[in-house]
């Protein structure tokens, strides 16, 4: 039987990446969206109808706990279970700390912190139970180190990387294995705002003298989610940063 995996935040950018290596690979592949339905649809396609693996789409809001749990359910309905989960949905904003609004906060640490915790909430209780799972967690470097004007971005994700370790302790006697992917900077929609020479910049800024692929990310996530190559890891963070933060 193949194994199935939900990826959030999977319609564009590194979770669209990320299922579409799994489904190279065989995997079904429980594609979560909130937003971009049309590209989630189109990816879905692209995997049933061009690659190795079975895809569904399900719409769920991260942020909202009803949402994720009834996602669940129905992933449990067409595939019959979840073995791996990766937490990729994600919002970014960069703003001065003092214009940050209580809102913009909420809706932050919303997305990428209690994202994380719903997801594994409603996921773990039958991972558990088959003593068997895998939880893989998106965080940023930003999260390692801390960002300018990325206070609540940086906060957030730091919050990942602690629940990652945090509850790699608590379910490795359940044979389940949580680990963080940590991108550096990576060429995806959210870099849209920065100017040529701000990303020439960068470039110069990482030792490896390029920026990230989606590819170098999910390749990762793909890594740390088999059960041969990475079966001895587990509340690690892997920096996918090309050594810009070593």
């Amino acid at each position: 039987m193949p194994k199935t995996v939900l990826i959030t935040g999977a319609s564009r950018g590194i979770g669209a990446k990320i299922a579409e290596l799994f489904a190279e690979k065989g995997y079904n592949i429980a594609l979560n969206y909130n937003k971009s339905e049309n590209d989630a649809i189109s990816l879905c396609e692209k995997i049933n109808s061009r690659l190795k693996g079975i895809a569904h789409t399900f719409k769920a809001d991260v942020s909202n706990y009803e949402d994720v749990r009834n996602m669940v359910n129905a992933i449990y309905k067409n595939f019959g279970g979840i073995d791996i989960l990766v937490n990729n949905a994600g919002i970014s904003q960069q703003l001065l700390f003092t214009d940050i609004t209580p809102k913009m906060w909420s809706d932050m640490i919303g997305t990428n912190l209690t994202g994380v915790y719903n997801c594994c909430h409603c996921v773990l209780p039958k991972m558990i139970f088959n003593h068997c799972g895998c939880i893989i967690n998106i965080a940023s470097m930003w999260g390692e180190t801390g960002g300018s004007c990325e206070v609540h971005y940086s906060a957030a994700k730091a919050g990942v990387i602690g629940l990652t370790k945090a509850l790699a302790k608590e379910v490795a006697p359940s044979n389940i294995r949580v680990n963080c992917v940590s991108p550096g900077v990576i060429m995806t929609d959210m870099m849209s705002g920065f100017s040529d020479d701000t990303v020439s910049q960068l470039k110069e800024e990482t030792p490896l003298c390029r920026l990230g692929t989606v590819e170098d990310v999910a390749n990762a996530v793909l890594f740390l989610a088999d059960d041969r190559a990475a079966s001895f890891i587990t509340g690690q963070v892997l920096s996918v940063n090309g050594g810009i933060l070593i």
